[in-house]
């Protein structure tokens, strides 16, 4: 049964499915059995399923996009026949090619790879069951979290082996220019999408209409990552809702009786581009997708990458979601066949739905006890003698256990061994040494080393720790801008304090997954779970730090720190820069290099400031906030600094200026 988008006021209190190794049974038997076993899906409403051709006949031929052919025709004075080919391309460019074949093949080839690279890769299989149903029953969204090149393959290999309908993929243009495994990847269900359409209507509704004929015929489950790319970050991303519109509006318009969507959360113990990540967020460029550098990478089946987690949420119902907030009459009104801008109504619905859907993926993920671990090596860059680590990632699994975690931790274990086992692990990014637990990080320059590249080496390691941490943020970060709120506000009315809570939710709106309008939800669950471990007292006009509530609000204070130091220094840089109107493009480079000169001088110490992730988030925290205007002049945008507003919004999240006012009116 689908469920509706619903966000408790205590997270902790929805029952979670148990979890199966689905390897230890690859583990036992032939791989190559496996592979060629009888694979017969139970399918949409038990249609037959339509061939490849068939699909691309039904695209070509359709009312909407003959519709926009004959537009796309007398717009550019070229005759029906040759935009009719051109539609026929881009559609054989784009569409998939399943073959059963390839799949095979794969599943034979990912039952290797997969028992090397993990010990285990756990799956709710009650989640499992639930997809089926909804397979059978109406047409399915799949909405994966992601982390890693590796979500698509495994999400793929899990249905499979649980005999469910292959899905088709949205997948990235980068892949094609992949010799041989780019058609691989088409002939296992993958279709290829450029990033950006702009302003090409034809390409737009040959793949509209591509997805919304899969859809509306049940032909299988489409699969697209909500957050458009993956993080490298280890937070979830703001969700983009351009597929979504899509999927969702044959419902609007009468088409389908429902679709189901479905968030699934992928967790990693050790995430295998890791290191790739950091120096990407440095300004590494991303290497580019070649068949060359995928059979260069084999040598990370030589490392051990722990414990893999895939959950399968709810199937969430669109109709369910739309009941008394989208009148569908209204599309009635024009042919279903002419292309329409959804309603106000649909767009809001829409981009709600998509928040929340990537809440679901966040209260799902299945964290490991490493990530507790990171985020207090990070909190003590000078290192923590082994007991008190371990006494603090017990206090701390407390914690998140109390605000909700979905937290992997063996119970029949001591928690001795537990750390020492996510040392072990991480042994790249920590170390022991004398009974005392560090960040594998270098404290002198190396033999021929600049004081440059020191500093960038320590940013790769302290930007790979800090991507575990990151995966936790979501079980904390409602807390912890409540608890900086307290202590800005200066003052104990829960008036003041929500408007400091509130005034710190806008200008992070971007950094975390803040779904819009939801402030003062968000600071009522900031409240009651602070509340719920005694850190606070609240009544019905104030709220104030308990006698034993200075642990958790220091603790939670300190892992929003990197954050409010990051952005500080961005508005340092805008203040100081010079130059009159400075290209956007030129920002981050630039912004980094302050930073870094910062780093050199001594006088910043937070490494994660030179993180290009952070910076574009300040950047437009800062465009919301009216402190910088984007300004185009010809094919370049140029950013206006409100200097005034910029140093202003630096005092702001330094603690030093009580935010009494909205923060419209102070800057």
């Amino acid at each position: 049964m689908a469920s509706v988008l619903y966000s408790p006021r205590d997270p902790g209190l929805k029952k979670r499915d148990e979890l199966e190794d689905m390897l230890e049974e690859r583990r036992r038997s032939s791989d190559a059995r496996h592979a060629l076993r009888c694979y017969a899906p139970a399918v949409y409403k038990g249609l037959a399923p339509r061939e490849v051709s068939a699909l691309r006949g039904a695209v070509l031929q359709s009312d909407a996009l003959q519709h926009v052919i004959g537009q796309v025709s007398a717009e550019c004075g070229e005759r029906r026949e040759l935009v009719q080919e051109e539609a026929a391309h881009l559609l054989d460019e784009m569409a998939h090619r399943l073959r059963l074949g390839t799949v095979r093949f794969f599943a034979y080839v990912l039952s290797k790879v997969f028992k090397t690279l993990f010990r285990s890769v756990r799956v709710n299989e009650e989640g499992v069951q639930r997809l089926q149903q909804a397979i059978q029953d109406h047409p399915v969204v799949l909405l994966p979290s992601h982390r890693s090149y590796m979500d698509f393959l495994m999400m793929s290999y899990i249905l499979y082996t649980y005999d469910l309908a292959l899905p088709v993929i949205a997948a990235g243009m980068d892949f094609m220019s992949m010799k041989v495994v780019g058609e691989m990847l088409r002939m296992s269900g993958a279709f290829f999408i450029r990033r950006s359409f702009g302003g090409d209507k034809l390409y737009w509704a040959v793949f509209s209409e591509y997805v919304k004929t899969m859809l509306r015929t049940g032909y299988a489950p489409i699969e697209f990552f909500l957050e458009g790319t993956r993080s490298r970050t280890g937070k979830s991303l703001t969700p983009k809702t351009g597929l979504l519109n899509i999927v969702m509006e044959p419902f609007f318009k009468g088409e389908v009786f429902d679709i189901h969507l479905v968030p699934v959360s992928i967790s990693y113990d050790r995430i295998l581009e890791e290191s790739l990540y950091a120096r990407e967020l440095l300004g590494v460029p991303k290497p580019k997708e070649t068949t060359s550098g995928l059979l260069k990478a084999r040598q990370i089946l030589r490392e051990d990458y722990g414990v893999m987690h895939v959950y399968f949420g709810h199937p969430v119902s669109v109709r369910s979601l739309a009941q008394g907030r989208v009148k569908r009459s209204q599309y009635n009104l024009v042919p279903r066949h002419i292309p329409q801008r959804p309603c106000l109504a649909a767009q809001a619905l829409v981009g709600e739905a998509a928040f929340r859907l990537v809440r679901l993926q966040e209260q799902a993920m299945v964290l490991r006890p490493w990530t507790l671990v990171a985020t207090l090596l990070l909190q003590n860059p000078d290192g923590m003698d082994l007991p008190v680590l371990e006494e603090q990632a017990a206090w701390l699994r407390r914690l998140a256990l109390s605000f909700g975690a979905f937290l992997d931790w063996p119970d029949c274990k001591p928690c001795r061994e537990v750390v020492g086992a996510g040392l072990a692990l991480h042994k790249n990014l920590a170390r022991v040494s004398g009974g005392r637990v560090r960040l594998a990080v270098a404290e002198t320059p190396g033999v021929g080393q600049t004081a440059e590249e020191l500093a960038f080496d320590r940013a790769v390691g302290v930007l790979s720790c800090a991507s575990y941490r990151n995966q936790i943020l979501h079980v904390f970060i409602r807390p912890a801008l409540l608890s900086v709120a307290l202590r800005t506000a200066n003052s104990s009315r829960k008036d003041e304090v929500y408007t400091c809570f509130n005034f710190l939710w806008t200008v992070f709106s971007n950094e975390f997954i803040l779904c819009p309008g939801a402030s003062v939800q968000d600071f009522e669950e900031a409240c009651y779970l602070l509340g719920k471990c005694c850190a606070v007292q609240e009544s019905q006009q104030d709220i104030v730090m308990s006698e034993g509530g200075h642990a958790t609000l220091a603790f939670l204070r300190a892992l929003l720190d990197p954050f409010l130091q990051g952005y500080q220094v961005v508005c340092q840089y805008l203040c100081k820069e010079t130059e009159e109107n400075l290209r956007e493009n030129k920002f981050v480079p630039a912004a980094r290099n302050f930073a870094l000169q910062l780093i050199l001088a001594g006088t910043l110490k937070c490494y994660e400031a030179l993180s290009s992730d952070l910076q574009k988030n300040a950047l437009a925290a800062l465009v919301q906030l009216e402190a910088v205007t984007k300004v185009k002049v010809g094919d370049q945008v140029t950013l206006k600094v409100n200097r005034r507003a910029a140093s202003s919004l630096e005092d702001m999240l330094g603690g030093r200026i009580p935010t009494q006012k909205p923060v419209h009116a102070r800057l």
